[in-house]
């Protein structure tokens, strides 16, 4: 799929957390990416979900599995601009999952961001490209030391949420949230108005008001909302 600009833009300004919020309110509670952290801070990230997953290494599968064209090097030489890796490594922290060269292909091709729900390599080289990675650990190993790169575009498990290939990803200093790509324009929209009122109400808060009728808005109180959000837009 491909994301509006002005989708785009709404995304690449609201927080995971005010993301994962309307998502609660929209029925679907699991959407942020549990325990990953960003290489680098500072960074946005907004795609659309190229899916990778890894399963348990088991020898007798290796000439199946882990031979040298394997599910990683397809999916990281398929990847399209403007989407986002995102691996299924079964949360284990103790093996690495991709480094420099091929985050640095994934770069080259135009992805706009790595997930993966295992370790990271290479990890100092990593945070110095110019693409986000978010994982869980760093671990010199290989991936060979616990995964086999078994298939991609299919539905995973990343981090306790399901992430299915089209989703919409976008990643911040607080972490990772998937977006089904059905509900991103409206959730994008009402994350965005979610945001000016909750800059509204720490505006009041900071004056010194209570938190009551102002976080959240109340009804009695969205007239006045509504004026400061319409003076803020004509200036």
């Amino acid at each position: 799929m491909s994301l509006s600009d002005i989708t785009r833009e709404r995304l690449e300004s609201v927080a995971t957390a005010t993301l994962a919020g309307v998502l609660h309110k929209h029925g679907i509670r699991s959407s942020f990416l549990s325990g990953l952290s960003p290489l680098t801070s500072g960074r946005r990230m907004v795609g659309v979900a190229r899916t990778l997953r890894y399963l348990p290494m088991r020898e007798d599968l290796i000439p199946t599995y882990a031979t040298r064209l394997n599910a990683q090097r397809e999916t990281v030489e398929a990847l399209q601009p403007g989407e986002v890796l995102v691996i299924s490594a079964r949360n284990v922290p103790d093996a690495g999952t991709i480094g420099d060269i091929y985050a640095m292909r994934a770069l080259r091709l135009g992805a706009t961001g790595i997930v993966t729900d295992g370790a990271t390599r290479d990890t100092a080289a990593l945070a110095g490209l110019d693409i986000p990675v978010y994982h869980r650990a760093a671990h010199g190993s290989t991936y060979r030391r616990h995964h086999m790169p078994v298939d991609s575009q299919l539905p995973i498990d990343c981090a306790g949420v399901t992430v299915i290939p089209g989703d919409v990803i976008v990643g911040d200093d607080e972490g990772v949230v998937c977006v089904p790509a059905a509900m991103v324009d409206g959730i994008a929209a009402e994350a965005a108005d979610q945001e000016l009122r909750e800059e509204w109400g720490y505006e009041r808060v900071e004056a010194g008001e209570s938190t009551d009728g102002t976080f959240p808005l109340t009804d009695d109180r969205r007239a006045e909302f509504e004026a400061w959000r319409d003076a803020r837009s004509s200036t």
